[in-house]
């Protein structure tokens, strides 16, 4: 099993863990991981894209002229796609983009972006992030004393202190250890755990 430094809030040493292989040490399967960021993208979008068909399109009740002798092109509304202010053909409507993918891709996927970011150096585990009061300033201290410039912190437990200490910094995201997904992995610089949720991350991706 890989071992992996537990450091406090004044970034000092004061444990190790282990993590285990099959989730922190795993190889990195680009395939899976498109598929799942590419799945939670869909399901993001709004799909509220509307256009007119003729038939919505108000107007046009009446033919423009007659069918023959005008030398003119027939027309039977001026709603026509082919006229100014007609209708649009084949435009878009409301719909859901979204798509799902098995639950052991999404898994893997995950495991694999955990993977990465501990090859990388760029995750770090905390023993704690002790805050008795809402305070941004002192949350941004911790966070420069890393050196942190996009981060993702993941608790173990739901904390306002902390969520509410936080809200207010430019690129820092807060989710519980339930909640970690893999577009939000691979879109911070720097994975930061609370050391209790990475045996529930563990937990769960084993189970």
């Amino acid at each position: 099993m890989a071992v992996a430094d537990v450091f406090d809030i004044e970034k000092k040493k004061v444990a190790q863990v282990e993590l285990n292989d099959a989730v922190f040490g795993a190889e990195v399967n680009e395939a899976v991981v498109y598929d799942v960021v590419k799945m939670q993208m869909a399901a993001r979008r709004s799909g509220t894209s509307s256009t007119k068909t003729r038939s919505d399109v108000r107007g046009g009740g009446k033919k423009p002229w007659r069918q023959k002798g005008t030398g003119r092109a027939r027309a039977g509304t001026t709603r026509s796609p082919i006229w100014r202010g007609g209708g649009i053909v084949f435009g878009p409507h409301p719909r859901d983009y979204s798509f799902s993918v098995p639950k052991k891709v999404r898994k893997k996927a995950l495991i694999s972006v955990l993977s990465m970011k501990l090859k990388e150096e760029k995750m770090v585990i905390l023993r704690d992030f002790p805050m008795e009061k809402i305070s941004t300033k002192a949350f941004k201290n911790v966070v420069d004393l890393f050196g942190f410039k996009k981060v993702l912190f993941v608790l173990d437990i739901k904390n306002e202190v902390l969520l509410k200490s936080s809200q207010n910094i430019r690129n820092i995201k807060m989710i519980r250890s339930e909640g970690i997904n893999v577009y939000d992995v691979l879109n911070c610089e720097h994975l930061v755990l609370l050391e209790p949720s990475v045996k529930k991350i563990e937990g769960a991706l084993l189970a």
